[in-house]
């Protein structure tokens, strides 16, 4: 029983973002193979799923094995220091490989290729290509240069591309759940973040290219997808101008937001769940909310990022919101959708400048909203940042990572309230496969993103079922089909 409802743990983000997802193998006979490693956030892992598919044009098969490759990509973030140096180290061990097969091509592509460009070449001698997020059409090019014994980098940042017309190859899918890309890049502007640097403008994609994704997967078989974008809350499409429409009220023209959006992808089928990652406190509206309200098969889970609940810091980390604010808009969410509505957030401790009272500020927000589950982590500057431009790293380590295991701490505290209030409930859940630890038992998720744990009997991935939760721990669920 204990090993089980231990089956999933709360990660930091440090750990999200140093356990790369690894390709799956995706054979049709084609004469070489990629490997790529994906870090950091889903948005990477998306990524990866489109140049798996412009390679397959190229005669690339995807293999789960380094050592079968004739390319190997890193996809890579650039959140934290710590996240790059996991990429460097990588890159040693590739190195190792490279010395035993001298013609493998080994690429960086993603966040810290955009952030470092031609530079990389230089520091990681092994490395042959360099492409940014906009820059995967040209990885057939790219490669063709390596071929010919030259470095290839493309780091061309893009105020239009996409990637609305081509059909991402699904990676280690369990044929289940499914990631669907609905813009790119972000305008907020946070002091501590370089994703406006490395991932460019916000632009979002043509609704119609959205829904006809979805509804493909949902013909293969897909039951659940998840709507990826740096803002959600800021998806906005017109024909007239391809994303950010600035309209005037007067004037008559096709403007799709986010919430309209939902409502499309929601009447695909009842049977075809949706969620959707990551809202800004800031932008998300009570339209997305009451839409969510309405349709049964809208997960009713939303992951809310704070950062910190102190007004100081959140104006230095430059959120465009207030303590006040924000909590004013977990109160909205409680009245419009329920108290059992699955809310999450990423915090950090120690920004610059922030003091004791601030950080006990943070903590008493945490025991204000209570949330399911949260991504905890220190302050890490980040070169090019504002907030490495304007502000002092002046926050010792030791007092980071105290105040950061007193954020842990609390929030495991929270989880596990949150997650016994489930004890006797019964739950619609999704079966997306076994438990990690044993064949005799499944696993799914319910509407507000809490795993599920159950014995087997006969049922199998791709259905629902009604499961009644026996026990739990801060992080799993255990129950019983019914």
């Amino acid at each position: 029983m204990k090993e089980l409802i231990e089956d999933l743990s709360i990660l930091t983000v440090e750990q999200r973002q140093e356990t790369p997802k690894i390709t799956g193998v995706r054979s049709s006979g084609k004469p070489k193979k990629l490997y790529i490693e994906s870090y950091g956030c889903q948005m990477n892992f998306s990524d990866s799923e489109i140049v798996a598919s412009i390679l397959q044009k190229e005669g690339f098969d995807t293999t789960s094995e380094i050592t079968e490759a004739d390319v190997v990509f890193l996809n890579t973030c650039s959140i934290r220091e710590k996240a790059e140096q996991t990429v460097r180290n990588r890159l040693m061990h590739i190195n190792g490989l490279k010395k035993h097969k001298p013609e493998l091509m080994v690429g960086v592509l993603g966040c810290m290729a955009e952030r470092l460009k031609a530079k990389f070449l230089e520091e990681e001698k092994i490395v042959d290509l360099v492409a940014g997020p906009d820059a995967y059409r040209d990885l057939p090019q790219l490669l063709a240069q390596v071929e010919e014994g030259d470095k290839a980098v493309n780091t061309f940042l893009s105020r239009e591309e996409t990637y609305a017309d081509i059909s991402p190859i699904r990676l280690n899918s369990n044929g289940v759940t499914a990631f669907i890309s609905i813009m790119r890049g972000c305008d907020n502007m946070c002091s501590f973040c370089v994703v406006p640097f490395t991932r460019g403008r916000e632009r979002s994609r043509d609704p119609k290219s959205i829904v006809a994704e979805a509804k493909d997967l949902f013909e293969k078989g897909y039951r659940e997808i998840t709507l990826l974008g740096q803002n959600v809350d800021s998806f906005k499409w017109s024909p007239d101008e391809n994303n950010k429409a600035r309209l005037e009220k007067t004037e008559v023209r096709e403007v799709i937001t986010f919430s309209q959006l939902l409502e499309k992808v929601a009447n695909i089928h009842p049977d075809l769940r949706i969620r959707f990652s990551t809202s800004h406190p800031k932008d998300i509206t009570d339209d997305v909310l009451h839409t969510m309200a309405r349709y049964d098969n809208i997960c009713k889970y939303i992951h809310l990022p704070v950062q910190s609940g102190n007004s100081n810091v959140l104006e230095r980390m430059n959120r465009g919101y207030s303590r006040e604010w924000y909590l004013e808009k977990i109160n909205r969410i409680r009245e419009i959708l329920g108290i059992e509505c699955g809310i999450s957030s990423d915090m950090i401790a120690g920004f610059c400048g922030e003091t004791e009272e601030e950080h006990q500020e943070t903590v008493s927000l945490m025991d204000h909203v209570k949330y399911d589950f949260a991504y905890m982590f220190m302050y890490s500057e980040r070169p090019g940042t504002l907030a490495e431009k304007k502000f002092k790293d002046d926050v010792p380590d030791a007092v980071k990572q105290r105040r950061l295991e007193k954020i842990i701490q609390k929030q495991n505290q929270h989880s596990l309230e949150r997650y016994q209030r489930d004890i006797g409930k019964t739950y619609k859940v999704l079966i997306e496969g076994y438990s990690k630890r044993s064949d005799n038992f499944l696993q799914g998720r319910n509407s507000a993103n809490k795993v599920i744990i159950f014995p087997k009997e006969n049922k199998t991935k791709g259905q629902y079922v009604n499961v009644k939760v026996e026990t739990c721990s801060k992080a799993t669920l255990l129950g019983k089909i019914i």
